[in-house]
């Protein structure tokens, strides 16, 4: 159910350090709480979810409202969390997210995962952020991706695209357990709260559309030729043809196939779903498949000013609490989980 909602505009600038620092072990205390009282599957689905991971940024003491709420919570658990809770955060921000593929690979050594497993988890990753980036093109730009591994191989992507002409971003959630196509409707949730139109190659009316588009690379490129001839209102620019190129050398089975060739970026993939309308009368998507919008105060000052003093008392409590349940001394523990009965019902 819509709880709430938050705008994501971009801000610039830097967490401060003294903030960022708590954030590390109060983001680490949470997360160990849930991961012990509930399990790594709880974990991720909570992460992965949009209303968990806003209030999560809110309890750590960032801006609701901003950005890099999504890149500065993922960094928190990036550095906070260790392999002997059974989960790793991979990716980050610009570079570091392409990085992602290589820390897959070391997967093997942290939890002994099969080769089969690792192949299947760079797919994932590739495949989550060619789809926000290539067959969604909604008009954000990806620029940050965190994959988060369990020890059991199941995983959640959050990463965020920007649109600087409107000074805003969109967050995108996966889970793995949720996925049961990655071209058809494989969003658990898209966070933004500016709509417009999208052309939305992973709709799930799109199927016939998708098919279009492999059945059209499966020709000669260069028989597509002929089609270009067309008036501006088509908006058909096929001036690079490597994406077609490779991907006919490639003969791919299904779309996923199709969207991983190298190459096959946004210009390829929107000028073969309008060629497949024109020749086959397959219709894409236009719709816009954004499904959300939007303790200790913010670091903005809002809606107060970051205690300092009671965010550390709060890491004491949860870190001493934790690690008496540990020994079998449950009391405190249970004194926390108890405080949600004082809780408004309808509360986030």
């Amino acid at each position: 159910m819509r709880t709430g909602v938050a705008d994501l505009p971009l801000h610039y600038g830097r967490c401060p350090r003294w903030l960022f620092k708590r954030m590390k072990k109060l983001g680490r205390a949470v997360s160990e709480i849930i991961i012990y009282e509930f399990g790594k599957d709880e974990f991720l689905r909570r992460i992965a979810d949009p209303f968990f991971f806003q209030s999560f940024a809110c309890v750590l003491g960032f801006d609701w409202h901003s950005s890099g709420v999504t890149t500065t919570v993922t960094g928190a658990l990036k550095e906070g969390l260790n392999n002997d809770l059974g989960i790793v955060v991979l990716g980050g921000k610009g570079k570091a997210s392409r990085k992602t593929p290589e820390q897959i690979e070391k997967l093997d050594s942290i939890f002994s995962l099969s080769s089969s497993k690792i192949g299947e988890l760079k797919k994932a990753s590739k495949l989550s952020a060619k789809v926000d980036n290539s067959a969604l093109q909604d008009g954000f730009q990806l620029y940050h991706h965190t994959f988060i591994v369990s020890e059991d191989g199941k995983w959640c992507v959050i990463q965020q695209g920007m649109n600087p002409e409107i000074h805003y971003a969109r967050r995108y959630h996966w889970l793995s357990s949720k996925v049961k196509s990655f071209v058809n409707e494989p969003h658990l949730a898209i966070c933004c709260d500016s709509k417009g139109r999208a052309l939305n190659m992973v709709a799930e009316e799109g199927e016939e559309s998708r098919k279009a588009s492999v059945d059209l690379i499966k020709d000669n490129p260069n028989d597509l030729k002929k089609y270009l001839l067309l008036d501006k209102k088509h908006e058909i620019d096929l001036k690079n043809f490597r994406g077609l190129v490779n991907a006919y050398e490639f003969q791919p089975k299904n779309y996923e196939e199709l969207i991983l060739v190298g190459g096959m970026g946004p210009k390829s993939i929107r000028a073969l779903s309008l060629l497949g309308k024109l020749i086959y009368g397959k219709e894409p998507s236009w719709r816009d498949p954004v499904k959300y919008s939007f303790a200790h105060g913010g670091k903005d000052g809002y809606p107060y000013p970051v205690d300092r003093e009671n965010y550390d008392k709060s890491i004491e409590i949860l870190k001493t609490s934790l690690e008496n349940a540990k020994i079998g001394n449950k009391e405190k523990l249970f004194a926390v989980k108890r405080l949600q009965d004082f809780l408004p019902e309808k509360s986030i």
